[in-house]
């Protein structure tokens, strides 16, 4: 059984003592649960670092909290039967708050509105849990409990937590090695976690080769980030604010890369309050949608040679309007890189598509300047289960090693990635890999049929600046013997779940783009 598969069956037991035995409510479940997973992670990592220093001939400097005796997670789970567990638990967040200063104020605190007993349950069912959980844990474990007991409150504004898998093939294809790394929708820092694994895996220390810096509007989240970064032995800058009206961390050309899920297709924001403001240099969209203030706070954050690579909405590709010129003057100045069209599911809590963007501000100094690159890799991915899916390790891997021919950089075999995250044949998935030698003879990149294509920008003109990979990228032919049924069968399935999606998106634009027109007649 998948980690992540033994981690929810844990976190549905709690949730089931919580909503049967507490007074919480639903989307007050996360927080404690996710404060005693931090307390067991981080004990379980202080162990590890404690061993290791034992049995070395020399100090070893590692990235690891501080656990002081109290707030060990076998101390807490030993207490006696007539102790005030909540009470208890309480005192240890705050030592571990006293020695890890970066953590100051953080950790929840509320324990004591708990029983000794579901706090018992609840120690005993984490003390069994998996320790070996990549990626960004924290969010997922919050967005389940979003998607499972407060969807309207998790689905409000847009707002759900980056897929693992997506993460990692924005940070493999932006490539944050060294410099200062920015994130204004930083949710529970998952960017900032996969970045510094990316570090690791190339033998250097994160602490000393990338700068953290944040923005998130919920407290809550940036509480949730802060454990996350420090549960990895990270620290950074992260401040609650509300990023349309707040520059924060003065981004404007301070960044060598920017990675961010921004909330879709957010309305009301007041343009008043930042029509001067230097972030949005490419004019304000009239239409009530943010898409558009998003993707120009991540341009505007890059420094002249920075990268960045977030997440947006299919319906960005092909807004019109405003947007459009907006894209056009992107398209125009070469800093547009790569398109990458995901398809449906990746998600915890909606079955939305989306398409995943990057920029690089140095491509306007290169051959590349001209030109952009689509790939549409819908029709890659793993069943974690039914309604959920992500990308393998091997398929991240394929993608990336696209755009490194594109850019002219030397691949990355598959056969480098450590054994424990290499792709896992139990798990079903859907779109095999063409074979690599086949498909880019030498390493050297070529546009392939309904996978990639390198577009120039009059070719982009022509297509109205639409950012749609499938415009370019076509449809693969197959051959007539080769014809699957069941194959053929999934693959109109999600075609169709895909255009039914966008259908209702364009459906709520549409019905608020009349209802607005109503109000201005009724006005004149």
């Amino acid at each position: 059984m998948p980690d992540y598969y033994q981690l929810e069956k844990r976190l549905w037991d709690a949730a089931d003592q919580l909503r049967a035995n507490s007074k919480l409510k639903p989307s007050e479940y996360s927080l404690p649960v996710l404060g005693l997973i931090f307390l067991r992670y981080a004990d379980y990592k202080f162990t590890q670092a404690l061993q290791r220093y034992r049995t070395s001939d020399r100090p070893i400097a590692e990235r690891v909290l501080s656990i002081p005796l109290q707030a060990r997670f076998e101390s807490l789970l030993n207490r006696p039967a007539f102790a005030n567990l909540g009470e208890e638990i309480n005192s240890a967040m705050r030592a571990i708050e006293a020695e890890n200063p970066a953590l100051k104020n953080v950790l929840p605190k509320t324990y004591h509105r708990l029983s000794n007993e579901i706090l018992q349950q609840l120690l005993t069912d984490f003390h069994t849990i998996a320790l070996d959980i990549e990626g960004d844990a924290f969010g997922r474990i919050y967005e389940y409990f979003l998607s499972n007991f407060a969807m309207s409150e998790g689905q409000k504004g847009g707002e759900f937590f980056t897929p693992t898998s997506l993460v990692k093939l924005i940070v493999e294809i932006i490539e944050p090695y060294h410099g200062r790394i920015f994130d204004p929708a930083c949710g529970s820092g998952g960017m900032f976690v996969q970045s510094a694994s990316f570090v690791e895996k190339r033998q250097k220390n994160p602490s000393s080769e990338i700068g953290i810096y944040g923005q998130e509007k919920i407290a809550d989240n940036v509480r949730l980030c802060l454990m996350n970064l420090a549960i990895h032995g990270l620290t950074g800058d992260i401040r609650q604010s509300n990023t349309y009206y707040e520059d924060i961390h003065d981004c404007v050309g301070k960044f060598d890369f920017v990675m961010a899920n921004p909330p879709f297709n957010v309305d009301k924001v007041d343009k008043e309050k930042i029509k001067t403001d230097p972030r949005f240099p490419l004019g304000l969209p009239r239409v009530d949608n943010a898409n558009y203030l998003w993707i120009q706070l991540f341009y505007s954050a890059l420094n002249s040679k920075g990268r960045a690579g977030f997440v947006m909405a299919n319906s960005a590709s092909d807004a019109r309007g405003l947007e459009l010129e907006i894209r056009k003057k992107l398209i125009h100045e070469g800093v547009l890189e790569a398109i990458v069209a995901v398809g449906s599911h990746f998600f915890y809590s909606v079955g939305l598509p989306c398409t995943l963007w990057f920029f690089d501000r140095d491509k306007v100094n290169n051959p590349r300047k001209d030109k952009v690159l689509f790939i549409d890799a819908r029709q890659f991915y793993q069943h974690v289960y039914r309604s959920h899916r992500q990308f393998s390790d091997e398929q991240i891997q394929f993608l990336g090693n696209i755009v490194r021919m594109y850019r002219g950089q030397s691949v990355e075999p598959v056969a480098t990635l450590p054994e424990h995250t290499r792709y896992n044949p139990a798990v079903p998935a859907y779109g095999t890999l063409p074979n690599w030698e086949e498909t880019f003879p030498d390493n050297i990149y070529r546009d392939v049929p309904g996978l990639c294509r390198i577009a120039v920008i009059s070719e982009i003109a022509e297509q109205a600046y639409s950012l749609n990979p499938g415009r370019y990228v076509g449809i693969a032919p197959k051959p007539e013997d080769n014809f699957d049924f069941h194959e053929k069968l999934q693959e109109l399935n999600d075609e169709f779940e895909m255009l039914t999606v966008e259908a209702r998106e364009l459906e709520g634009r549409i019905s608020q783009t009349i209802d607005g027109l109503l109000k201005v007649t009724e006005n004149e």
